[in-house]
């Protein structure tokens, strides 16, 4: 197994009045509902910020959450600077700064960007460990993703070899374990960063870790399940060349 650092970590969300936002997710993807206060509003963009929230914002290669918040449809999550806003539709009043909102997640869309993102760590654990070539970029959506590395020349049959793999993997239900570091340990850690750049913002002092148990361990800000097994299974529907080096596999997530 081979550690590294792959994306960059959300830091608390500072607001004007220093008050953090707890990015309840961080600690607990399973966090389905939060009550919290209000903490920020723009009533011309309809976005509100909370002083905690279990919708993760656009980041790091995974989209935002969605749901409601306050009784109406979370659209969009961004994070812009120090400021965690969720976006509101609906033609309701938006609450006010103060007051105690609830906000729950469309659990079917969370869950399925978080067998998603497994998959993808799981998927760059087996390319490290078959071939050692570091990942260059990725991005997903809902049960399909695609994720790039430095690949020169494509191995022969990649695609059913890599499916093959992976889904040996998540059959194996290996547990998924989250831990937190301090900044200068992680970055100090020549085993713990494989990326070309150091992706990890000055800002950030504590380092977040996703560890597959014995397949793969890196720093992450998304969102998981708990053991591979409950990914299901995977298909590689396509690789493809994005230019000398560079190799694209794109894949989708399965019921077992």
């Amino acid at each position: 197994m081979r550690q590294y650092v792959r994306a960059w970590i959300y830091p608390p969300a500072h607001y004007p009045d220093g008050v953090a936002c707890e990015l309840v997710f961080l600690r607990d993807s399973y966090a389905r509902e939060v009550e919290s206060e209000v903490t920020a509003v723009d009533p011309v963009t309809r976005r509100v910020c909370l002083e905690r929230t279990v919708f993760y914002p656009t980041g790091g290669g995974q989209p935002h959450d969605t749901g409601a918040l306050a009784g109406l449809p979370v659209l969009d999550v961004r994070k812009e600077g120090d400021l965690v806003w969720h976006t509101l539709g609906g033609d309701g009043d938006l609450p006010g700064v103060g007051d105690v909102v609830v906000g729950t997640l469309d659990w079917d869309r969370r869950h399925a960007l978080m067998r998603t993102h497994t998959a993808l760590h799981v998927l760059c654990g087996v390319v490290w460990n078959e071939w050692g070539k570091a990942v260059t970029g990725g991005n997903m959506e809902p049960l399909s993703a695609r994720m790039d590395f430095e690949l020169d020349p494509l191995p022969h049959d990649l695609g059913p070899r890599v499916e093959e793999l992976v889904n040996a993997e998540l059959a194996a239900d290996r547990p998924i374990r989250v831990s937190f570091l301090p900044r200068g340990t992680a970055v100090g850690d020549e085993d713990l960063i494989r990326t070309k750049v150091n992706l990890i913002p000055e800002s950030v002092r504590e380092v977040r870790v996703v560890d597959i148990v014995g397949l793969d361990k890196q720093a992450d800000g998304g969102t998981h399940v708990a053991s591979t097994g409950e990914v299901g299974a995977v298909r590689i529907v396509k690789v493809e060349s994005k230019g000398k080096g560079n190799k694209r596999i794109r894949l989708e997530v399965l019921d077992r």
